[in-house]
């Protein structure tokens, strides 16, 4: 059994979710109309409402219904199905919402009080009758071959939707860590009716092993295991979300077996910087401090992707280590794009130390450039109902995929942007197409951006989104700092580091107890990638944590985002930190 954090589900009083099902009562039959979420301009369909006598079943589900098409709906999820043995346990486990877990509140097509998650499996197929009336003793509740059949195809994702449905923050991951997130099913025989009282009864199992309560266990807590997902990949019932999913981890898991065994024969595997080399394809000057570049992979890399466990598309917020031609490395944010093609935005800094200054004066189309990690920074927040950014200046790139990216899937997002002058905006057509959502404010015009005004005007389970220079990072710290928020409801993306400082000497315990010398100008990232070949990095600026250590003994000066408050404890960036003294770490 699945371990389960909230409470025992089938332990319900009068219940046993677990006993096996043949047959089932619907107890109820709903549909519902898109409409704004609860104080969201989002659009959904989870509020309906019960039919009352037949409803016509068709290949896309119940005539009447209507689904957010991103999430919801079609072939694969045409009806939702959810036990109502399900709202006592959520009642019991959160009276502060208990008027709000009722019968039709998950979004739910049918109810069900028996069938659940731990006695239906991936791809049985039911059928639903109508009982036989007590004055028509001559006809038959045998599946006549006209009744409708449905089969299951998914257990259901939880989005943020479920979070705002219930006022309550991360609610969502708790379905499916209890295995309550109702499943999907896709319509086989369409044409017929359901109504509530209907019969839905098993007629076929094809995967006994495979409850959705089991499928929930591989699919979210337990995703390392290569014989699961192998044989999850193959259950040809699956929709395509959950059967995309399993395939991506068995493509992966093939790709580690062969370059281990290529490293095996080579002798073991040599752990340094992977360089590749990019041509410059195309160059657009934004405004007339910001050049974007569009960079190609020399020699592409397959879809399973030339770094093991990496995906080829990006996640919005990626950023890349380019190696300049001037011997300087420097980590920018990725627009857009994948590991084959990506596209930067680059501001030409003032007090340019040779990046910007380089990539603006010497590099044209055709001209190459190495890159080396290319890192996700911005963390998934997919449990909020708000996503608000704020960014200054070329900190957009930064934003920019991510904000499209959330409205594409009807998300609530909102861009709060500070420019010097409304000369200043970059990739202008793609902020335009956003709407709105989008509010610039014109320093030039004596528009100012204020931060205190945005904390303070924040809709409930926002999620707060911070890059831009210096001054504007200091001030949302401070602004978030005196508003109590918590660091999870929090992402600074800064773009430029104060890395100076006194000096200090770092012992590396597991390399033989190695002492380094780390000078008032130099970041200890880069004195340990002089002495040892096996130091990861990234941004450089203390976002992504790719470059964290392990600290063992001493104190530091933290600098950064990437480490929580309890993680500064043990860790440190090395990118941008500094010991005071003497420090000793582990790499």
């Amino acid at each position: 059994m699945p371990h389960q954090e909230h409470g025992e589900p089938g332990r319900l009083p009068g219940v046993d979710l677990y006993a096996p099902f043949t047959s089932d009562t619907i107890l109820e039959v709903r549909t519902g109309k898109m409409k704004p979420l609860r104080s969201l301009s989002v659009q959904s369909g989870i509020e309906k409402t019960p039919r009352h006598g037949p409803v016509r079943v068709t290949e896309l589900g119940l005539e009447g219904d209507e689904h957010d098409p991103t999430f919801h709906g079609g072939l694969d999820k045409a009806i939702h199905g959810y036990c109502s043995s399900h709202y006592l346990a959520w009642r019991t486990e959160f009276p502060s919402a208990a008027e709000t877990f009722q019968p039709g509140s998950f979004g739910e097509n049918l109810v069900t009080a028996h069938l659940n998650e731990r006695n239906l499996c991936i791809g049985d197929v039911l059928s639903i009758t109508t009982p036989t009336p007590p004055e028509d003793p001559a006809a038959t509740t045998d599946d006549d071959g006209q009744s409708v059949l449905l089969q299951v195809s998914l257990p259901r994702q939880p989005c943020f939707k479920l979070n705002h449905q219930f006022q309550l923050k991360n609610f969502a991951p708790l379905t499916w860590k209890t295995s309550r997130t109702g499943w999907y099913f896709r319509v086989l025989r369409p044409g017929g009716t359901v109504r509530a009282g209907d019969t839905i009864r098993l007629v076929e199992r094809r995967h006994p092993a495979w409850t959705i309560e089991r499928v929930q266990e591989y699919l979210h807590r337990n995703t390392a295991d290569a014989a699961a997902n192998e044989e999850l990949a193959g259950i040809v019932e699956f929709g395509a979300e959950c059967a995309d999913a399993f395939r991506a981890r068995v493509a992966r898991q093939r790709t580690r077996e062969r370059r281990d065994a290529r490293e095996g024969a080579a002798g073991g595997r040599q752990q340094q910087q992977c360089w590749r080399e990019y041509r410059v394809v195309e160059r657009t000057r934004q405004t007339a401090r910001v050049v974007a570049f569009v960079l190609e992979a020399v020699e592409p890399v397959a879809v399973e992707g030339a770094v093991v466990g990496e995906e080829l598309v990006l996640r919005p917020g990626a950023h890349a280590k380019i190696r300049l031609g001037n011997g300087l490395v420097r980590a920018y944010s990725i627009v857009d794009g994948d590991r084959n093609r990506f596209q930067l935005g680059v501001a030409l800094e003032e007090k340019s130390r040779g990046g910007s200054r380089y990539l603006h004066d010497v590099v044209q189309v055709g001209h190459t450039l190495q890159v080396g990690a290319i890192t996700s920074a911005v963390p998934a927040a997919s449990a909020a109902s708000n996503h608000v950014f704020v960014a200054g200046g070329v900190g957009i790139t930064a934003f920019l995929a991510l904000m499209e990216h959330y409205k594409r899937i009807h998300y609530a997002a909102t861009l709060y942007y500070a420019v010097r002058s409304a000369k200043e905006v970059p990739f202008r057509e793609r902020l335009a197409r956003l709407g709105d959502d989008v509010v610039i404010y014109d320093k030039a015009a004596g528009q100012r951006l204020d931060i205190r005004r945005i904390i303070e005007g924040l809709p409930w389970n926002s999620q707060l989104y911070f890059c831009g220079p210096k001054r504007l990072m200091d001030e949302a710290a401070g602004e978030i700092k005196q508003k109590g928020i918590a660091e999870k409801e929090v992402h600074f993306e800064a773009f430029e580091a104060d890395v100076s400082g006194d000096p200090f000497e770092v012992v590396v315990a597991n390399k033989g107890g190695k002492t380094i010398k780390v000078g008032e100008e130099e970041t200890l990232l880069e004195c340990l990638q002089k002495e040892f070949d096996d130091v990861d990095s990234s941004c450089s600026v203390g976002n992504c944590g790719t470059c964290r250590v392990s600290l063992r003994d001493g104190r530091v000066d933290h600098r950064g985002t990437a480490l929580t408050e309890g993680e500064k404890a043990t860790s440190m960036l090395a990118c941008v930190s500094r010991g005071i003294g003497r420090i000793s770490i582990e790499i």
